[in-house]
């Protein structure tokens, strides 16, 4: 399930019901003394057969540039979640969020990296409504000093990773002064390299500074005295969204800046207070490929859930983006193959037909449950599935609010094939890794054995002693 959630993002609850019912559907084979190796071999055959039919037989190829297509997609996920009240809103996020961080190089490598680059900001008041992805980034931090401007139009900036302050020795470090102008040189000393570290950074005419270190009061001052912002100890993934979302170069030392480094791409830079705490925006960049979505909510654990059902959002956009296939969802796709994986066991000789077939029955367990929640008759209901599916199409599935059998293809209800794919794989994978298990000698005491012993141990302890003879 772990695995599966990492990976797809989704079918985490599918992945445990199919595993379930696999080793459910193997345990009469094992009782009448068929080799796990045997039932195995059939189980890897049907999921290498399950895979090629689900995507060459029951997928459909969708248009990732149909930005209503894609809010449909988006849509079912989000169906039995939190957020299906503003279900518009979610799905326009998760997929501008998807499509900002989406990079695509000349080889034709695609990369959506949605943990790194989309953060996700929750900031307790307001109403779900007002949540938003900005076209840009925010973190919480405010300037160091409170004469710096907070709010500058196209600001050039500069990305600093080391600190702004004098170096303090690695170890112990002993100083003998001899005069007392000795100390006073060595100030000196102190103050002339923050100073010539700032007039590094002054010459690029940056407007606001940022850096991962600290930045010391002199270095505050001379700063403020050139007009310049400055925002200090900013973690390393926020400044790696900065420099995707503004342009420039993160740099390690003030000697080597130069005017490539300067991010230009930034049209505002704000800092904005919600509650008590001060945030800074930097927003209106020009072609971002790192962004932040803020949301509002009226307490924390609000916030925590619109925070899942986003991820999960994203998820599907992610999925479809870098395989654009879907396949039918609400219980169909297991239908449909489950149908051809029976049609297909009659052509298998020897005994392996039936642990196939049985494979078969068992990805049926998916729409049984669906029915099992709407309260339908399960059996009914079932073979009239089936029967939809051996006379007309492989699309038709389950109803999950009524319990009816819907064309999902008019309904509406799709899932995308990378998640399915997956959840087969994971969950028939780990069905034949629980078979190779022969027995389990377990080295640690039973506790019912254990409180057994102690319980022995008492009786005896209660039994009168025999006086013993001289």
């Amino acid at each position: 399930s772990g695995i599966n959630a990492e990976y797809g993002g989704d079918g985490t609850t599918s992945v445990i019901i199919l595993a379930g019912e696999l080793l459910k559907v193997a345990e009469p084979f094992l009782v009448e003394n068929m080799h796990p190796t045997v039932i195995i071999a059939a189980y890897r055959q049907a999921l290498e057969d399950a895979i090629d039919m689900m995507r060459n037989e029951v997928a459909k190829s969708v248009d990732t540039s149909d930005r209503d297509e894609m809010i449909k997609i988006i849509k079912s996920s989000l169906g039995t979640k939190f957020m299906k009240g503003w279900n518009d809103l979610a799905c326009g996020i998760a997929l501008d969020a998807v499509k900002c961080v989406h990079l695509e190089d000349k080889g034709g490598y695609k990369e959506i990296d949605i943990k790194r680059y989309a953060k996700v900001e929750k900031v307790p008041g307001g109403s779900i409504e007002m949540s938003e992805i900005l076209d840009g980034v925010m973190f919480n931090k405010d300037v160091t000093h409170t004469g710096m401007k907070r709010r500058i139009e196209n600001p050039r900036i500069v990305m600093l990773d080391c600190n702004l302050e004098y170096k303090k020795g690695e170890s112990q470090t002993n100083l003998e002064f001899m005069q007392e102008t000795d100390f006073r040189k060595i100030l000196q000393l102190e103050e002339n390299y923050i100073k010539g570290i700032c007039d590094d950074i002054i010459a690029l005419k940056p407007d606001l500074v940022l850096s991962e270190k600290g930045v010391s009061d002199l270095a505050q001052h001379f700063l403020l005295k050139a007009g310049i912002s400055a925002i200090r100890r900013l973690r390393k993934s926020d400044m790696n969204r900065v420099a995707r979302a503004v342009g420039g170069q993160i740099v390690h030392r003030t000697e080597e800046l130069k005017e490539s480094d300067v991010g230009t791409e930034c049209g505002l830079f704000e800092i904005k207070k919600f509650g008590d705490e001060y945030f800074t925006f930097l927003t209106k960049c020009k072609n971002p490929k790192a962004c932040t979505i803020l949301l509002r909510g009226a307490s924390k654990d609000v916030l925590m859930e619109v925070e899942r059902n986003l991820q999960d959002a994203m998820n599907v956009a992610r999925n479809v983006m870098m395989d654009p296939y879907l396949v039918p969802g609400g219980g169909a796709v297991e239908a449909a193959i489950a149908h051809r994986l029976i049609e297909k066991s009659k052509a298998i000789q020897g005994v392996g037909q039936w642990p196939y077939r049985a494979l078969a029955e068992a990805l049926k367990i998916i729409p049984k449950t669906l029915m099992q929640n709407c309260g339908v008759n399960t059996i009914r209901t079932m073979t009239n599935l089936t029967a939809k599916h051996a006379t007309s199409g492989s699309t038709w599935g389950v109803d999950g609010e009524t319990g009816n059998i819907v064309d999902m293809e008019e309904f509406g209800v799709w899932d995308t094939l990378q998640v399915k794919s997956q959840v087969l794989k994971t969950a028939i994978e780990t069905a034949i890794l629980l078979l190779r298990i022969d027995d389990i000698v377990s080295g640690v005491k039973k506790q019912s054995d254990i409180e057994a012993e102690k319980m022995a141990g008492k009786f005896q302890s209660q039994q009168p002693q025999e006086p013993q003879e001289e």
